[in-house]
């Protein structure tokens, strides 16, 4: 029994497809069964959230591999960045090691680091030190910018370009990697036999590309070639509520508190998903613009 935490993500609801559809028992830690479509009736579901140490105890009974993409990306009612983060992963990871689970993977980002720009990169720091410090097999999976059409980011450029611009408050550098490229790498590595020392795997696109040419890619793929401004945090986050009525989801690398102005490289580019038999898809190819 694989447990599946954060399986209404952008990249939980496809590795989840693709665990069901190998016909692999799969139990989901969620607060909404609604928000897993389809998937519902085909997994076992345990109500509950990250903040909550009895779900996590209730979610890891009779399971042997923990898969925790779950994480928040911004203070939320149920709590902060840390408490959702690298707080749940320890308590995950307690609770996992507890009810007898011999394998666990946690989705982190490149970048994360104690002095990194921005909390969610710190935070996810301290997790993946919690992580390769557990008691039971462990493998972090680290993420350049995951894309998939429609995400956040393409939607939010979408929605400004539609008003003549495209707005762009951060100066970071990414590898794009498609959303089902990085499921294609992570089911090799965990069709792998487990190892006893912690493994990193590092999942990154073919090419380093600033935030400002991703946007243009994004929106010449709309069909909408605008200039791409550099501008304040804040007047993107005004410009996409005017844009979108207030209706779209602030990308993450958008957000002061997630991944704005991050350098999500990877040094040995897209080598580890060669490893894992994946050649990660250029964005332009993602964008179907090539």
């Amino acid at each position: 029994m694989l447990l599946v935490t954060g399986a209404t993500g952008l990249i939980g609801s496809e590795l989840l497809t693709r665990l069901t559809a190998g016909g692999e028992p799969v139990r989901c830690l969620v607060r909404d069964p609604r928000r897993l479509g389809a998937e519902r009736v085909r997994v076992q579901i345990v109500l509950g959230d990250l903040a909550d140490h009895r779900s996590l105890a209730n979610a890891t009974r009779g399971v042997s591999h923990v898969i925790h993409l779950a994480a928040a990306s911004h203070d939320q009612a149920g709590g902060t960045i840390e408490e959702l983060g690298s707080i749940a992963t320890w308590r995950l990871i307690e609770a996992a090691e507890a009810a007898g689970v011999e394998r666990f993977s946690y989705f982190s980002a490149l970048g994360a680091g104690r002095g990194a720009p921005t909390r969610l990169l710190r935070d996810k720091a301290i997790a993946e030190d919690a992580v390769a410090a557990a008691r039971i097999a462990t493998t972090t999976f680290a993420l350049s910018l995951a894309h998939a059409s429609p995400d956040p980011l393409f939607t939010a450029i979408d929605a400004c370009s539609r008003v003549g611009v495209i707005p762009v408050p951060g100066t970071g550098h990414y590898q794009p990697i498609g959303v089902s490229d990085i499921v294609e790498a992570v089911v090799a590595q965990l069709a792998l036999p487990p190892r006893a020392e912690h493994q990193r795997v590092e999942l990154a696109g073919p090419q380093a590309l600033d935030l400002r040419t991703i946007s243009r890619l994004i929106g010449s793929s709309l069909g909408r070639r605008r200039p791409a401004v550099p501008v304040t945090p804040g007047f993107a986050k005004t410009m996409l509520r005017v844009a979108a009525s207030g209706a779209v989801e602030l990308p993450m690398v958008w957000d002061r508190q997630a991944l704005l102005g991050a350098e999500m490289i990877a040094p040995s580019g897209s080598a580890d998903a060669l490893a894992l038999g994946v050649s990660p898809r250029r964005i332009s190819d993602l964008l179907g613009l090539d």
